[in-house]
């Protein structure tokens, strides 16, 4: 959507150019998890030094000397401190924190957390176990990392992509932290991107290509469905999903219609207008409606019919 509307709006755009541009999006979402579950291995590191720091002091206290080390020995962020998947994986792709920018990042994440009711409480518990653990990980993910403001700042220098991203690799992130187990090691498998990669790449780009390609024909069916709205009025957001909605009907016919549909009414709801849902619901009710009575829309498979 994001790279049909920047083409839509460029004059001789090239849809080839554009094409790199969502594949590269795509593949630096993973850059995004990776750099997520780096986080632990990084705030648990200035926990250690802070401790440490703390020992090496003249006038040591008795708390000093005998800190309490259950968030440095947290067995979620261990696993992911040595976990060599992630190890290779970021390698890989350059994913770290080890700049001074990320660095200086880093540390005030870690003074936000210890500063959090979250960690307060965990690290006042007289005792845990395993699921309380990898609990106290979770809430601290979702409470205190994911929503970090300045990490967000962050991201949003790194990729213009990334801030939307964030949601989906934050709930990565939160399913990779669940699946961790007693039982789990370093050899454990951090999640990929893709389920499929090649088909997933395949609808992508199909989806981007027929969406440029059959523009005019489209635009044309919108101006006939709107016969009471003037193009020029109506959302240009909501246009750009409109033809991606109708491509998808037309050309893709894998996709059952009641998924088109309710896909293209979500993305609407985030970003486009208060009023857009239901005027794409209302508009795509009508697309297929006539598509169908012109023989346009075929939809093949089992249980794909509606």
């Amino acid at each position: 959507m994001q790279i049909l509307y920047a083409f839509f709006q460029t004059e001789d755009a090239d849809l080839r150019t554009s094409e790199k541009q969502l594949l590269r999006s795509v593949e630096r979402m993973y850059e995004l998890y990776l750099s997520f579950l780096l986080t632990f291995e990084e705030v648990q590191g200035f926990a250690q030094q802070r401790i440490e720091d703390r020992q090496n002091k003249v006038r040591a206290t008795k708390e000093d000397l005998s800190p309490n080390l259950r968030f440095v020995n947290n067995p979620i962020i261990q696993h992911f401190k040595l976990n060599n998947d992630l190890k290779r994986a970021s390698e890989e792709l350059k994913i770290d924190w080890t700049g001074v920018v990320e660095n200086d990042l880093m540390k005030k994440l870690f003074l936000k957390i210890i500063e959090s009711d979250i960690y307060l409480e965990y690290m006042a518990l007289e005792s845990t176990d395993f699921e309380t653990d990898k609990k106290f990980v979770v809430d601290l993910f979702k409470s205190e990392i994911a929503n970090f403001e300045l990490l967000h700042d962050y991201y949003e220098d790194q990729s213009i992509f990334w801030l939307d991203d964030i949601d989906l690799m934050c709930s990565m992130v939160v399913k990779s932290i669940k699946l961790v187990t007693e039982e789990s090691d370093e050899k454990d498998q951090i999640l990929r991107l893709h389920k499929d990669k090649a088909d997933e790449i395949d609808f992508i780009l199909e989806l981007l290509r027929k969406t440029g390609k059959y523009d005019e024909e489209n635009s044309k069916l919108i101006d006939e469905l709107t016969q009471n709205w003037e193009l020029d009025r109506i959302a240009k957001m909501d246009i750009i999903l409109l033809k991606m909605a109708i491509t998808e009907l037309k050309v893709l016919s894998s996709i059952p219609k009641k998924v088109t549909l309710n896909e293209y009414i979500e993305i609407s709801k985030f970003y486009s207008t208060p009023k857009s849902q239901v005027f794409i619901n209302g508009i795509l009710d009508k697309a297929i409606e006539l598509l169908e009575e012109r023989g346009e829309l075929k939809k093949t498979g089992r249980g794909l019919i509606n």
